[in-house]
């Protein structure tokens, strides 16, 4: 296809500042935008210091883009990476007092329009570009409720030992050397991230079956990673991209799973799963903040990403495929990629976000954007449930979304969409008393709970997916 003729308009290169004051109350958090100018930025910085530590809100030109050609993709693909890149830079500068706020977000715009350019020309080459995308380049300030050295929950501030980690000095050391770096960055969470699950509603409701519908399951057993099979890839989000996820994940299933993997390395992978189930199974890793510090102090998706603590590998992972309430499933297609959760979500807005947060024996009780203080003898649990509608045509989309859905309250697909097994992951961590979890995160994302997503690249042989669809259709538990 020819190159298509386009106008791109550019908006004026200024400072779009946009301070923002968090208000908590009894009802919940509010954030309340206010424009800075010149005449108030010293008025609107302090404010901004009052209310917590500050963080940069970037429009997510990715969730924008609806239909990226083959031919674009791989640009298209390497600049959505550098957009990341450029505003976790941009962040790192902010944490480390580097900020100038009179040019430093005028310069992450600058570079942001010229990256969304090469986007928009990448696509240009082959089809109509999407309208809008430089409108996208802008980005503000958003006042947060993490405050300069508050980093989390979970009762106290000394050190937590945990398991493979020395006593003693050392660890004294390395304890006041995490403490020391969380009071310089104030990355979060905060303390107002933690609820103790004992005080919260049971809220947990679920689809009741009807004639007609799949009420079997097929698990596949795939481990806890105990191999450490761990990077700060993505590979649907940013394929040929080395640390595209600016955070650590933890993986189970295909052993080879990385930035660079493709359907055919991934065909011919070995597996974790006892099954022969190849696909990839990947959450961004759980750590203690306040118990010294993993060996990805000084690394990409580490320390680096202000990613700091001790990772905790899962004490059980779990991963179940379920049916539909009021249908028959049909076979996933071979390599089929799904997302489910918002890795943005603090910054981006609740409109995709999907995390649970529980503890064992009161998983009734769900929570989205709040870490649980489970009592004692209980485990943290995480639950990923993805969407369970295809499209019935594509493998992925340009926004990694819009080929999936999930079913609505009654359990029903919608138009133009059919019930495919529902992929549920439930992980569960021993947390020692009184430590501070975080979910690994984006840096500018605060390490918040609502931030919490699963990635899923089904690679199951045909036969092992067909043995899958004929479990859950015929209401047995395989």
């Amino acid at each position: 296809m020819s190159k298509k003729d386009h106008k791109r308009s550019r908006l004026p290169n200024k400072t779009v500042a946009v301070m923002t004051a968090l208000v908590l109350g009894a009802g919940g958090v509010a954030f309340v935008a206010a424009n800075a100018s010149a005449g108030n930025s010293r008025q609107d910085s302090a404010k901004t210091e009052q209310a917590g530590a500050a963080t940069i809100a970037c429009p997510d030109v990715g969730d924008k883009l609806r239909d990226v050609p083959d031919e674009a993709k791989p640009e298209v693909d390497k600049n959505l990476a550098q957009l990341d890149a450029q505003v976790a830079d941009s962040y790192k500068q902010l944490s480390a007092g580097q900020w100038n706020k009179d040019t430093s977000l005028s310069e992450l715009q600058q570079k942001r329009s010229g990256t969304i350019a090469k986007i928009d020309d990448a696509i240009s080459q082959v089809a109509q570009p999407p309208s809008g995308l430089d409108e996208l380049s802008a980005c503000e300030m958003k006042a947060t409720d993490v405050k300069p050295g508050d980093t989390g929950g979970g009762g106290q501030d000394d050190a937590v030992a945990v398991e493979g980690q020395q006593d003693g000095q050392n660890q004294a050391v390395q304890n006041q050397a995490v403490q020391d770096q969380s009071k310089k960055q104030g990355k979060g969470p905060s303390k107002a991230d933690f609820v103790d699950i004992t005080k919260v509603r049971p809220n947990v409701w679920k689809p009741r079956a009807r004639a007609g519908g799949s009420t079997g399951s097929f698990t596949s057993k795939c481990g806890v990673n105990a191999d450490k099979h761990l990077n700060p890839d993505n590979v649907i989000v940013a394929p040929g991209v080395s640390n595209g996820a600016h955070h650590m994940h933890d993986y189970v299933g295909n052993k080879t799973t990385d930035a660079f993997s493709t359907n055919n390395s991934l065909a011919a992978a070995g597996t974790t799963c006892s099954n022969g189930d190849q696909s990839a199974y990947y959450w961004p890793v759980l750590r203690v903040q306040n118990a010294g510090q993993g060996p990805d102090v000084n690394a990409p998706g580490g320390g680096q990403d202000a990613n700091v603590g001790t990772i905790l590998q899962p004490k059980t992972a779990t991963i179940r495929f379920d049916g539909s309430a009021v249908s028959r499933v049909t076979a996933m297609p071979r390599f089929l990629r799904i997302i489910t959760g918002d890795a943005k979500a603090f910054t981006n807005g609740t409109a995709n976000a999907n995390a649970s947060w529980s503890c064992t024996g009161f998983e009734n009780r769900q929570l989205k954007d709040k870490y649980p203080i489970c009592p004692q003898g209980s485990d943290v649990v995480r639950t990923f449930t993805f969407q369970s509608c295809w499209d019935g045509k594509n493998i992925d989309s340009a926004n990694h979304r819009t080929h999936v859905a999930f079913a609505d309250r009654n359990g029903a697909c919608g138009k133009g969409f059919k019930a495919i097994p529902q992929l549920v992951e439930r992980i569960t961590y021993s947390v020692p008393q009184g430590a501070r979890i975080a979910v690994d995160s984006f840096p500018e994302q605060l390490h918040k709970p609502v931030t919490d997503h699963g990635d899923f690249v089904d690679a199951m042989s045909d036969r092992l997916m067909r043995q899958a669809v004929n479990c859950v259709n015929s209401g047995r538990r395989c």
